[in-house]
């Protein structure tokens, strides 16, 4: 039980505002694991308020960015100090197996944050140019302000992480809002935050329920919004950052598609490669593969060794290292997948293995990783995000049908080419409307490149130099002709 009564606002732990609190409930026992303060529009404004003051009066945008990246590298270490502890939190929050937590949640989060000390140090933060009318001009990359980084629940730490990476290099105070499922990591982020020696303000960790998070959005002196989750939210949250001209980057839902080419070698092991692109931390992946598109020569082999392979994958504990799929984060959320699993069926669909729930699980919001064969590509489980263990595998004639329907979606996130011929697989990849397509491989991005999606995928991109964009404005300084 892990019980926390203060907030992290301007480096201190400070008392919450109000008296309610937010009980955190294991994915796997149902049980009330944590409790921590649910923070009041109030608390809010506390935390934008000392972000704001160490933007305009402190040092944290007015240092080198080789000094900001120190800091950076600092919270990065103060994290790999903890990386058990926070990624066995993280598994007990949301469900997600320790056989992949630890890189998945954790270590993936400290190489993000390495990836941006580097990044703030190499970054072009200056051009100095020559003017059309003569005078030389200075061409700045000025930090934002006020930045706001709203997370998901289902990879809370990696995500924080992909908004504190770029924000920190470009000197941008923030302040993070963790999801109400899974605050309990939050905090241990904030602890490392103190032990990082970062300046008052620099980062502000403040758990809440959505119409604090709201508030946060709305409020004046949040001069940017990074949210990931789901594209409805998106879009409010959209909605509202326009009517403010705020800066805003979305990175929302996907559907996206693994394209399974006639020549792909489905050896044991790029199988399971390909199963776990859409199963990773139990479907619960905005990137997940959870279309995988055969020709219908190859249709009835590759269903049959999909349906084994997940059929194989042991379901339970999540703190069980042996365990590959753990339960989901919450009862609405398997209440949701049913819904699906319902509706594959009424529309056709064949349940090859899975379709339910585990008869062996006593407790826990558990769904059994299922793999529907006999899916068209209008059908509910094949144009919707489910965010669960399911996989729908669709025929296609040819390679010119394949990428059409994978295209066919209002998503555009991710994507796969699996084949023999990799050079021929990035030209069909180069042809799918996506943010990241891999070939060959379950990564559904790399720290050094920009991620990001197309569509109703959301707006901007993460990671990567390109990651630092968002959280700058370009100002031209026109100098005196020499």
């Amino acid at each position: 039980m892990q019980v926390y009564d203060k907030i992290y606002i301007g480096g201190e732990w400070v008392e919450p505002d109000g008296t309610g609190t937010i009980d955190v409930v294991s994915a796997h026992t149902e049980q009330v694991i944590g409790t921590v303060p649910d923070a009041s529009p109030a608390d809010m404004d506390r935390a934008v308020t000392a972000a704001r003051t160490a933007f305009d009066d402190g040092p944290w945008p007015r240092m080198t960015p080789v000094d900001r990246a120190e800091g950076i590298k600092r919270l990065s270490g103060a994290l790999q100090a903890r990386s058990q502890d926070l990624a066995d939190t993280i598994s007990a929050e949301n469900g997600s197996p320790k056989s992949w937590s630890l890189m998945g949640q954790v270590f993936s989060a400290t190489m993000v944050l390495d990836a941006y000390a580097n990044f703030a140090s190499s970054y072009g933060w200056e051009d100095r140019r020559q003017g059309a009318l003569g005078s030389p001009v200075l061409v700045r990359r000025a930090p934002v302000g006020v930045a706001a980084g709203i997370l998901p629940w289902n990879v809370p730490l990696f995500i924080a992480a992909l908004k504190l990476g770029p924000a920190m290099a470009a000197g941008c105070p923030i302040v993070l809002k963790p999801a109400p499922e899974t605050p309990l990591d939050g905090y241990l982020l904030a602890e490392a935050v103190a032990e990082a020696d970062l300046p008052p303000g620099a980062v502000n960790v403040v758990a809440s329920g959505r119409e604090t998070g709201e508030h946060l959005v709305r409020h004046p002196g949040i001069d940017k919004v990074s949210f990931t989750g789901s594209t409805a939210v998106g879009r409010h949250i959209g909605e509202i950052c326009g009517s403010m001209l705020k800066r805003v980057t979305l990175e929302l839902g996907g559907k996206s598609a693994a394209i399974v080419l006639d020549d792909a070698n489905l050896d044991e092991a790029t199988l399971g490669n390909l199963v776990m692109s859409g199963l990773m931390n139990n479907g619960q992946v905005c990137g997940a593969q959870s279309r995988v598109l055969v020709s219908k020569a190859r249709y009835a082999e590759v269903v049959e060794a999909l349906g084994a392979a997940v059929g194989a994958l042991k379901v339970g504990d999540p703190l069980d290292e042996a365990v590959q799929v753990g339960p989901l984060v919450a009862e609405r959320q398997r209440t949701r997948v049913e819904g699906f699993l319902d509706a594959g069926k009424a529309a056709g669909a064949r349940a090859v293995v899975g379709g339910g729930r585990p008869a062996d699980q006593a407790t826990g919001w558990y769904i059994e990783p299922t793999v529907f064969a006999d899916v068209s590509n209008d059908m509910k489980i094949a144009r919707e995000e489910i965010f669960g263990p399911v996989l729908s595998v669709i025929p296609y004639g040819d390679e010119r049908e394949a990428i059409a329907i994978a295209n066919d979606s209002d998503y555009g996130l991710c994507g796969s080419v699996w084949t023999a011929d990799a050079e021929h697989g990035a030209a069909v990849a180069a042809q799918v409307r996506t943010g990241v397509v891999a070939i060959n491989s379950s990564m559904i991005l790399d720290f050094n490149a920009p991620f990001g999606g197309f569509k109703q995928s959301g707006l901007g991109r993460e990671l990567g130099p390109e990651g630092i964009d968002p959280y700058t404005e370009y100002q031209s300084i026109i100098l005196p002709a020499s």
